[in-house]
């Protein structure tokens, strides 16, 4: 039997990515691996009869009837990280159970696989899904692992068939890993953040907001720049234990609403002005050919003291965005 990591998503709306019509805006939900993780089973891909007695399918026609959007995580490999069961050699059968279960969103990881057979089998995957006629979004951990060997993966081939995909570390409950993950993509910005857009999402990993690693203005760093990076909002929580500000956070509904902002432009690091790293992101509306900006302050300094902007350090900032034409950043 196969256990599976639970996903539900709040929104999968249209775009051109896998040509699905899926994921215009970045998909938001909760996932349940980080805080989580998952308990071990083996066999043919069925669910675990402990947790799920009543079948996925049932599981999944509950979480519509609640308005949300059900999702499910696996692996290309023979086995998951974890040792369970993966999709190899049953691309095309998997594909039509998920579809049967009536999934909305499909993760597929790469452990315990050849490189030289992620492309192909990505690829076919894909295909697989759009044949069912069932509109799954489709989110492919592919890119991480090319890499992490040191070889730049195809983001543009990668737009045309997935989603969205993870491209860096699993993020753990942390500051030292989030920031890790946003020097990651300061970094890498130049190469990622073209071939972010609608339909198609460069996936930093989940938001660990509500947990035992972040304080609460660190839980503000995540949240403001998976923001501007327009990056999937995947929770992974315990609601039960949620603190009220941490909950205000995640329900903040002007930095959801650039998260989710139509234009679907990933967001970029332009300065850093005594070790605070100014981040923006073009927004909607444009006016008179005008584009509006998001931006965010990422602090780096470590003396613990309040920072003023001034004039000065606005104008340097305004100076680095300010000929930019609108959707060509």
């Amino acid at each position: 039997m196969l256990v599976f990591s639970v996903l539900l998503l709040l929104c999968c709306t249209s775009g051109y990515g896998l040509n699905n019509g899926l994921a215009r805006t970045p998909p938001m939900g909760w996932m349940s691996w980080q805080r989580f993780r998952i308990s071990r089973g083996r066999g043919r891909l069925q669910p675990d009869p402990d947790r799920f007695p009543f079948g996925m399918k049932d599981l999944a026609d509950y979480v519509h009837s609640k308005g949300l959007k059900f999702g499910m995580y696996e692996n290309f490999g023979g086995y998951t990280c974890a040792g369970y069961p993966g999709i190899i050699n049953h691309l095309e059968e998997d594909a039509k159970t998920f579809a049967e279960w009536e999934i909305d969103y499909i993760k597929i990881d790469g452990c315990n696989a050849s490189i030289s057979d992620y492309k192909q089998g990505f690829t076919d995957f894909g295909k697989y899904l759009n044949a069912t006629g069932r509109p799954i979004v489709y989110s492919c951990s592919w890119p991480y692992y090319i890499e992490n060997k040191g070889i730049h993966a195809d983001y543009k081939y990668l737009g045309e068939i997935c989603n969205l995909w993870r491209s860096y570390e699993d993020v753990q409950d942390s500051y030292e890993s989030v920031s890790d993950i946003i020097d990651w993509y300061k970094k890498n910005q130049d190469r990622l953040r073209q071939y972010g857009g609608v339909g198609h999402w460069n996936d930093p990993d989940m938001l660990i907001i509500g947990n035992y690693g972040l304080s609460y203005e660190q839980s503000k760093t995540q949240m403001a720049l998976w923001a501007i990076l327009a990056a999937p909002l995947l929770m992974s929580v315990d609601f039960r234990t949620i603190e009220s500000k941490e909950k205000e956070l995640l329900l903040n509904k002007d930095v959801i609403a650039i998260n989710q902002d139509s234009l679907g432009i990933q967001g970029w690091w332009v300065n850093k002005i005594s070790s605070i790293d100014v981040w923006i992101r073009p927004v909607n509306p444009v006016i008179n050919n005008r584009t509006s900006y998001a931006v965010a302050f990422h602090s780096r300094r470590d003396d613990g003291y309040p920072y003023a902007l001034n004039s000065h350090n606005s104008s340097t900032v305004g100076s680095s965005f300010r000929t930019l034409k609108p959707g060509n950043p």
